[in-house]
């Protein structure tokens, strides 16, 4: 599609999707002016407590997705999630309503085997080596070639549901099952990955620009447990021909994409072994997933940068000047997680968390907790990355989650 001429302020802005992040987004564009108009599955979602009007409806039901954005004449349609009616997108977008970063891209990134066989295969970037599966079955036959253990992902899923590592032969049943419980839409496949042993793994953050050249925010590195980001941190230190490396493949993936916004870009970095063809121990940059939307992990840059991902990701769509992202020292993040179900969540130990110095606390907002749901997050800087990283678990630590019921 043409690149859009910078948009007129103050712009009509619509979030699919009204999390923690279309939150950040909500205020960042308020900031400049917009006009926000909040769309999620539910009432009171944590970006509809802060936007300008708000609509409740299935993302996935299309007719009702093309009806809202019909009646609203947003300037821009800004996804979230990824569980919307992409074919409504690609409609829309067709009658002329600009869609970030493009229909396409959403289309393609929110199904892990349509955005992994363009890298992998079109693109030609490395990935871990990979096959799919529609059965049990298939699934074991796809898996042993890669060697135990192996990592099984619904195609479509989001924030790690229905993922899983696999030790051997004996799992795969469960696996399956797992899968099929936390997949989205009707579709029966899953991806099953080789088990990378690598020593990071960072999100990098890309800022595609309607005219401009392709900017990067200082790389975060962040830990990951069932699928989901427990805490993060920036800048993470890595060599320069690494960092490189991640660039490269990311712009190449992104300009594939188009469109402009703030993409996250997943890398790991791996130790090639003996016998690969090159030195034995060479650091090695392998392309996970990408979002082309803020990030969770990206959190960390409302304290670690002199723009948060938000606010960079406003300003490219908007087609605002950038003049420069830099880091404003060691930050860390830290998420507050529920640990049982119920509602009318209160919270406690909020005062004791912030007690230390340059120490954040978000709470979201969030009217139901259930375990492992993301309530809120620590962010702190410090002197050095342990510093802040060990700030933010402390603040996060004394944090409990209180529902009523």
């Amino acid at each position: 599609m043409p690149s859009p001429a910078p948009t007129c302020l103050p712009a009509t802005l619509m979030l699919l999707g009204s999390g923690e992040l279309g939150k950040e987004v909500a205020i960042a564009a308020q900031r400049l002016g917009c006009r926000v108009i909040a769309v999620d599955r539910y009432a009171g979602a944590p970006a509809m407590q802060v936007a300008d009007a708000a609509e409740v409806m299935a993302m996935t039901d299309a007719e009702a997705l093309k009806a809202v954005v019909r009646r609203h004449q947003p300037d821009l349609v800004i996804p979230e999630i990824e569980a919307l009616a992409v074919d409504a997108l690609a409609e829309l977008e067709a009658e002329g309503i600009t869609v970030i970063p493009t229909a396409r891209a959403t289309a393609v990134t929110m199904n892990r085997d349509r955005i992994r066989d363009l890298a992998a295969t079109q693109l030609g970037l490395r990935t871990a080596r990979f096959a799919y599966a529609r059965s049990a079955a298939e699934l074991a036959a796809a898996a042993a070639p890669l060697g135990w253990p192996v990592v099984v992902k619904p195609v479509m899923s989001s924030s790690g549901k229905g993922q899983s590592v696999v030790q051997g032969p004996e799992g795969i049943a469960a696996a399956w099952d797992a899968a099929m419980a936390g997949a989205r839409g009707e579709g029966a496949q899953v991806i099953v990955e080789e088990f990378l042993h690598f020593e990071l793994e960072i999100t990098l953050l890309t800022v595609k620009q309607w005219t401009g050249p392709t900017l990067f925010c200082p790389p975060i590195g962040h830990i990951q447990e069932r699928g989901d980001y427990q805490c993060s941190w920036q800048p993470a230190a890595m060599p320069a021909e690494a960092l490189a490396a991640a660039e490269a493949m990311a712009q190449t993936v992104t300009d594939n994409l188009g469109g402009a916004g703030l993409f996250g870009v997943e890398f790991f970095l791996c130790r090639k072994p003996s016998g690969s063809g090159a030195t034995a121990g060479e650091l090695e940059v392998v392309f996970s997933e990408l979002s082309p939307r803020p990030h969770d992990t990206g959190l960390v840059t409302l304290v670690g940068q002199n723009l948060s991902e938000f606010e960079l990701h406003v300003r490219a769509v908007l087609g605002l000047p950038i003049p420069a992202i830099h880091s404003s020292g060691p930050a860390a993040s830290r998420v507050i997680l529920a640990d049982r179900p119920g509602g009318a969540v209160t919270y406690d130990g909020v005062a004791e968390a912030l007690t230390e110095e340059d120490t954040q606390v978000l709470l979201f907002g969030k009217a139901e907790a259930r375990p492992q749901r993301r309530m809120g997050v620590a962010l702190a800087r410090g002197s050095s990355e342990g510093e802040a990283r060990r700030k933010a678990d402390g603040a996060a630590a004394r944090i409990g989650v209180r529902p009523s019921s």
